[in-house]
C-alpha cells in the first residue's frame, strides 16, 4: 500500500523559521530508518506558501492566486512516500518520527488509489497507458 505522508505546515514553518540542527539531524536519522526499512520512496520539505501559488479554475477560466495564503493549519509543510503494508504500520511510524515543528503540529496519512479501486472504469489499455507513464517517470527520474 502506497501512502502519502503529510507533515501539516505551522505558523513558524509558515513564516520561513528554518529548523534547528537538532531537528535536521534527527530527522535525518528518521529518515535512514525509513529507508532501511524499505519503506520511504521520497520526501521533501516544501517552503511557506508565500513562495507558491494556487491555480484556480472554473469552467475554461484559470486564475494564478499568489501566496502566502490564510489558514496555516491547511497548508502543507513537507511529504514522505511511503510503500507500507497496511494503515497500522505507517501510522507506527508516524508515531516515531520527531516533531517536524517547534510548536503542536499533524501528520496526516493518506493512502493512493490503486487500480481496483477504479473498478471496470480502468480498462486493461488505461491500465496498460499508466505503466508505461510509470516507466517513462521512472526513466527520467534516473
Amino acid at each position: 500500500m502506497r501512502v502519502m505522508v503529510i507533515v501539516k505546515a505551522s505558523p513558524e514553518s509558515e513564516a520561513g523559521q528554518m529548523p534547528s540542527m537538532e531537528l535536521i539531524a534527527a530527522m535525518g536519522k528518521y529518515n535512514e530508518e525509513l529507508v532501511k526499512a524499505g519503506i520511504m520512496q521520497g520526501g521533501d520539505g516544501l517552503k511557506p506558501s508565500s513562495a507558491g501559488v494556487r491555480v484556480r479554475f472554473s469552467g475554461k477560466e484559470r486564475t494564478v492566486i499568489d501566496g502566502p495564503f490564510a489558514e496555516t493549519k491547511e497548508l502543507i509543510a513537507g511529504y514522505w512516500l511511503w510503500q507500507v503494508q497496511s494503515m497500522d504500520e505507517a501510522i507506527e511510524w508516524v508515531k516515531r518520527c520527531p516533531n517536524p515543528m517547534v510548536s503542536d503540529s499533524d501528520i496526516e496519512i493518506r493512502p493512493f488509489f490503486e487500480p481496483a479501486d477504479f473498478g471496470e472504469a480502468f480498462t486493461p489499455e488505461l491500465q496498460e497507458q499508466e505503466k508505461q507513464l510509470r516507466q517513462q517517470i521512472d526513466a527520467q527520474t534516473r
